[in-house]
């Protein structure tokens, strides 16, 4: 498993600035630790039926930060936009 380029982010996480793609590729994390923390921000409580883990580790700090981006998004008045999940 690769870690994340900076074209990987740009593609997965839609209107990431600069800063936020540094620190997701900062996390260290691959493509499909980025897709599972998208999954989670999309669809945790399926996940959490399906018994699964906390994210945890890496997962963990890419949900953080995607959750700050969120955040950032409504106080702008901007709709967060669903992104494809990185890999795909």
């Amino acid at each position: 498993m690769t870690r994340l380029s900076r074209d990987d982010v740009v593609k997965a996480v839609d209107r990431a600035d600069d800063v936020t793609i540094a620190q997701i590729i900062g996390t260290g994390a691959t493509a499909e630790e980025l897709a599972e923390a998208q999954a989670w921000l999309a669809n945790d409580e399926p996940m959490i039926n399906d018994l699964r883990p906390l994210a945890q580790g890496r997962v963990r700090e890419l949900v953080d930060i995607l959750s700050e981006l969120e955040e950032e998004e409504e106080e702008d008045g901007v709709e967060p936009r669903s992104a494809p999940a990185a890999g795909n």
